[in-house]
């Protein structure tokens, strides 16, 4: 028996490292045709309409004023509001239906985490992989999990139930919530779409923690469920 829960271990540790690998391959090749867009962009441009674009380009890779990332494989920066501030209103539509409202949760731990959506099957892996450790999740403290991306309703909806989640997903259809939070700031589309933010609400309705992972130059779209869940420990411990 203990040597087969070693075999089963093992292929699974193997299995996650071939999802890792597969998912960084798949956001270098983003990350890769995003800057070649950006190049074609600029190249093209003349003039005035050079110096606007290079504005542009350096404003939306900033992070809306966000603090230097973290060093390591799986950086991240630390946009605004960040950890002490009070949290912006989120009234959503939700894929359960209704609209979610961050003031009903007041006196709940809640995790937002702002994704790209549709175009980005790494970032529905990565709410399936924690639905997965749940239990874990809320080991930190955390009472609900809350997921945002800027697509419309009826299609996260669809995706919701073809990839058999449970978690509500709300549609931020105009940008309102994402650009109230800075998480559009850290994408690899530029600022149409969110990134990969993770935000912890306490339950005085003040940010506790944030990490916007999905800004430039790694464009990180998924991050290995160990190394998020350290990341929010360490983060929630030192209260930063």
């Amino acid at each position: 028996m203990k040597e087969n829960a070693k075999m089963q271990n093992q292929a699974e540790q193997k299995k996650e490292r071939r999802r890792e690998e597969r998912l960084q391959r798949e956001a270098q090749t983003q990350a890769a045709e995003r800057a070649r867009r950006l190049r074609t962009r600029i190249f093209g441009a003349v003039g005035a309409g050079v110096v606007l674009l290079l504005a542009l380009f350096a404003i939306s890779n900033s992070g809306g004023g966000s603090s230097a990332k973290t060093g390591g494989k799986y950086p991240y920066a630390v946009g605004q509001p960040g950890p002490g501030q009070p949290a912006a209103p989120i009234s959503l539509p939700s894929t359960q239906g209704g609209q979610f409202s961050l003031a009903a949760e007041r006196g709940k731990t809640v995790l937002l985490y702002f994704q790209e959506g549709l175009s980005c099957q790494p970032c529905w892996d990565q709410l399936s992989d924690l639905e997965r450790q749940g239990s874990k999740v809320r080991a930190l403290g955390i009472d609900r999990m809350i997921s945002i991306t800027t697509d419309e309703l009826g299609q996260i909806r669809q995706k919701a139930a073809d990839e058999g989640l449970n978690t509500p997903i709300l549609s931020d259809s105009n940008l309102a919530v994402s650009k109230a939070y800075g998480a559009n700031q850290f994408g690899m589309m530029g600022d149409s779409r969110d990134g990969h933010s993770f935000i912890i609400i306490g339950p005085d309705g003040r940010v506790r923690w944030r990490a916007d992972y999905g800004g430039a130059p790694n464009y990180t779209m998924y991050v290995p469920v160990t190394r998020l869940l350290s990341d929010m420990r360490k983060g929630l411990r030192s209260g930063a």
